[in-house]
C-alpha cells in the first residue's frame, strides 16, 4: 500500500496515493510524505530510485534483519531504525525494520507490516503542521517508537520484582525457568538498543544535513532522542545484569545448602566409622577372644562406643562443625 501527504506552499493539506508525487515534483515549496506499506516489488524499487533514493539503502530497508544506522547522501538521510511489531508483558519481540528517507521537503517511510508509530503521526491533526517540517517529523517518529519501548521495559521492573521475591519464598523451579528466558529475551533486546544508542550518539554529534547538527533548532530534539535511547540500552542491561544476578544468587544458595548437607552426612558418617570398626571387631567369629567372657563386657564395649562418639561430637564442635 502507498498513500502520500502533500501540503502545499499556502498550507494546505491534501492525502492521496502516489499520484500525488508528480504533484509535489511540479510545485515549488510543497512538502510530500510518502509512506509505503508492504514489501519492496520492482515497482516501489523503481519509484524510490526516481526520488534519488539510493539503491544500497533500498535493499537495507527491504532487509527482515539488518542492524539499524544512519547514513547521510547529497539529497536525502537514510535512517534505518528497529521498530516494534508487537511486544507482550514477556517482552517478546516481534520486530520490525523501518526505513526512513528524510530530506528538507520529503519524507519517505517505509516499513512491512503496520507501523504503529507511523500510523500515530499519519492520524495526526493537519493543524499541527508536523508535515511543514520532515526532519522534525522524522525525528519525533523516532522518539515515538523509543518510547513505546522505553513503556514496556519500565513495566518490567514490577514483573522483576515480583520474580525476585517469589525466588526468595522458596518458589523456585518455574522461576528459574522465567529468569532464563527474560535473560534470553533482554539480551536480544539489549543488541537492539545498543544499535539505537550508536545510532543517536552520531546523530546528536555528528549530525546530518538534513535532520540537524551542532546547536541548530533541532538540537534539544536530537538531545532527548539520543537521551532515551541511551536510558533504555542502560534499563536493558541492568535488567540483564539483575536476571543473571538473581539466577547465580539462586545457584549459590542451592550450592550452600548442599553443602550443608554433605557436611552433615560427613560428620554422621565420621561418628559411626569407629563404632562400626569396634561392631565388626566384636563380631568376629573366634573362641579365643578374651573379652567375650568377661561378665560386663558388652556393656564396656558399649560404654567405649559412647565415649567416642562423644568425642568425636567434642571435637567436630570444638573445630566448629557444629
Amino acid at each position: 500500500m502507498i498513500r502520500a501527504k502533500l501540503l502545499s506552499a499556502d498550507g494546505e493539506q491534501q492525502t492521496g496515493d502516489v499520484h500525488l508525487v508528480e504533484r509535489w515534483r511540479a510545485a515549488d515549496g510543497d512538502v510530500l510524505w510518502l509512506d509505503i506499506e508492504g514489501e519492496i516489488t520492482p515497482q516501489v524499487r523503481e519509484l524510490l530510485l526516481s526520488l534519488g533514493c539510493d539503491e544500497l539503502a533500498i535493499t537495507d530497508s527491504a532487509r527482515l534483519r539488518h542492524p539499524p544506522k544512519i547514513e547521510a547522501f547529497a539529497d536525502y538521510t537514510f535512517v534505518l531504525f528497529r521498530g516494534i511489531a508487537s511486544i507482550d508483558d514477556e517482552l517478546t519481540l516481534v520486530p520490525q525494520q523501518v526505513g526512513l528517507w528524510v530530506a528538507d521537503n520529503c519524507l519517505i517511510s517505509v516499513h512491512r507490516g503496520l507501523s504503529v508509530s507511523v500510523n500515530h503521526f499519519w492520524e495526526e491533526d493537519p493543524a499541527e503542521r508536523s508535515l511543514a517540517s520532515p526532519p522534525t517529523l522524522a525525528l519525533r517518529l523516532l522518539h515515538f517508537a523509543s518510547g513505546r519501548y522505553l513503556d514496556r521495559v519500565l513495566q518490567f521492573e514490577d514483573t522483576l520484582g515480583e520474580l525476585e521475591d517469589a525466588l526468595l519464598a522458596g518458589e523456585s523451579d518455574e522461576v528459574m525457568k522465567e529468569l532464563v528466558a527474560y535473560r534470553s529475551r533482554l539480551r536480544k533486546l539489549r543488541r537492539i538498543f545498543s544499535y539505537h544508542q550508536r545510532m543517536t550518539e552520531q546523530l546528536l554529534h555528528q549530525g546530518t544535513p538534513h535532520l540537524g547538527s551542532g546547536d541548530d533548532d533541532s538540537h534539544h530534539l536530537r538531545r532527548d532522542l539520543y537521551d532515551r535511547c541511551e536510558r533504555l540500552y542502560s534499563l536493558c542491561n541492568m535488567y540483564y545484569e539483575i536476571c543473571g544476578d538473581l539466577v547465580e544468587g539462586y545457584i549459590s544458595i542451592s550450592s550452600h545448602q548442599l553443602n550443608n548437607t554433605m557436611k552433615i552426612l560427613t560428620i554422621i558418617t565420621a561418628i559411626f566409622v569407629p563404632l562400626s570398626f569396634l561392631a565388626g571387631l566384636y563380631g568376629m567369629n573366634f573362641d579365643h577372644m578374651p573379652e567375650l567372657h568377661l561378665r560386663f563386657g558388652y556393656f564396656g564395649v558399649l560404654l567405649v562406643m559412647a565415649g567416642v562418639a562423644c568425642a568425636m561430637l567434642l571435637l567436630f564442635r570444638r573445630i566448629k562443625w557444629l
